[in-house]
């Protein structure tokens, strides 16, 4: 029986996150879920409660108050603009099908209130326990956090980093933390779903923006504007999100700012709406709990739902590695379309890199770094064409590309 969200919150509103002590990981598999200090090297969403009590992340200040940000626009968009990339990424579905499949969330237009005044603080003047979730983004060397336990209230964070107007985005019933550049624009939650995952709306002309597909499917109505229909079938163009632990994110980039609790909404920041899948403490990425709610999908697989993924898709097609594996191997090749490609891990922040790999050049392991055509490069930085990718459910990925190419799935 499908649940909406909001019958999903308020049945969970009882549960809280911190039924256990410090972040566990899997037994069966702790090579694999087991970090230092007990973090999780493939997140499966068990709670994160190591810090002695609530977590005080109030006040912060807007990101221009800080030196070696680039908080303020520096490219000049019209009302209304979106950056799109030149060539739509494949659609594992008629977009008919898409806009046919969307449902409500059991929220209205904005229930979800996005974030668009952000105020951050310093990383040494902050207390987050290690193992914290959090959502890391370094665009032109401005260097952001955005902690999950605010985002899972909002959903969408309209910011400014790096000189670009961006939205920093979180589906917490897929998983999936994605990055856009916005523009002149601003995205909202619109409320709506499809294969359980965010549908955005731009504020300029209110298409609608599944956040996986990152591609226009519809006008809502909610606009009266012109020309909005230009958009339908284009995609936005985007940028990496990376989801991993306050402690590793911070040991990588101690400049860091952190998104804080100032966002002048109403909201318990030490109790995550969603609980978990299946109370009281396995998490929405427990691999051993079945998929909750039970939202519709527009295809479905045998395979573990929560199973977590890297996936990439380009206007080709779609790929998803195993990112347990990819953790466990550093390299895994794949195909997108008929294309060979290549991931590698980067276990200091727990998150894997897709490449385009046309000629197929081995990859190795070179310390810290990895080998490639004579050179040595790190894990974001191989001289091939990166390709945007980011951590999802199985199932969600599936949803959407039903015809993926796998990798030890």
């Amino acid at each position: 029986m499908s649940h909406t969200r909001r019958r999903f919150i308020t049945a969970l509103a009882a549960v809280t996150a911190g039924s256990s002590a410090g972040c566990l990981g899997r037994p069966d598999r702790p090579s694999a879920d087991d970090g230092p200090d007990g973090e999780p090297v493939v997140d499966l969403g068990v709670p994160c409660t190591d810090s002695g009590g609530s977590v005080d992340l109030s006040g912060g200040r807007p990101a221009a108050a800080f030196d070696g940000t680039r908080a303020t626009p520096e490219a000049t968009y019209a009302d209304g603009d979106l950056p799109l990339r030149g060539t739509p990424l494949h659609l594992g579905h008629e977009r008919s099908a898409l806009v046919d499949g969307d449902m409500s969330g059991g929220v209205g237009h904005d229930g979800i209130p996005s974030i668009d005044d952000p105020r951050f603080a310093r990383a040494g003047d902050v207390e987050l326990p290690g193992c914290a979730r959090v959502f890391g983004v370094a665009l032109g060397g401005d260097v952001r956090a955005y902690p999950q336990r605010v985002l899972v209230h909002h959903e969408i964070v309209n910011d400014v980093v790096g000189g670009e107007p961006v939205a920093v985005t979180y589906c917490p019933l897929t998983g999936t933390a994605q990055g856009f550049y916005r523009g002149g624009t601003e995205f909202g939650v619109s409320g709506r779903l499809v294969n359980s995952n965010l549908i955005m709306w731009d504020r300029a002309r209110d298409v609608r923006w599944p956040q996986i597909a990152a591609t226009g499917i519809e006008v809502g109505g909610q606009r009266d504007t012109d020309g909005a229909d230009r958009h339908l079938g284009q995609s936005l163009r985007e940028f990496r999100v990376v989801w991993t632990t306050w402690r590793r994110w911070s040991d990588r980039h101690p400049e860091t700012l952190v998104l804080t609790e100032g966002t002048d909404a109403a909201r318990n920041y030490n109790r995550d709406p969603y609980g978990s899948y299946e109370p009281p403490v396995s998490g929405h990425y427990s691999t051993e709990a079945g998929r909750q709610p039970n939202f519709p999908l527009l295809a479905y697989d045998s395979a573990e739902s929560k199973r977590v993924v890297v996936g990439a898709r380009t206007g080709a097609g779609a790929v998803a590695f195993d990112k347990r594996t990819l953790m466990e191997s550093s390299v895994l090749t794949g195909t997108l379309g008929d294309a060979p490609v290549v991931a590698v891990a980067d276990e200091g922040i727990t998150t894997g890199y897709v490449y385009a790999n046309p000629e197929g050049l081995p990859v190795e392991r070179d310390g810290d770094a990895y080998a490639i055509d004579g050179t040595s490069a790190p894990p974001d930085g191989l001289p091939l064409d990166r390709l945007p990718a980011f951590d999802a459910m199985w199932f969600a990925w599936h949803g959407f590309y039903p015809n993926t190419g796998r990798v030890e799935i």
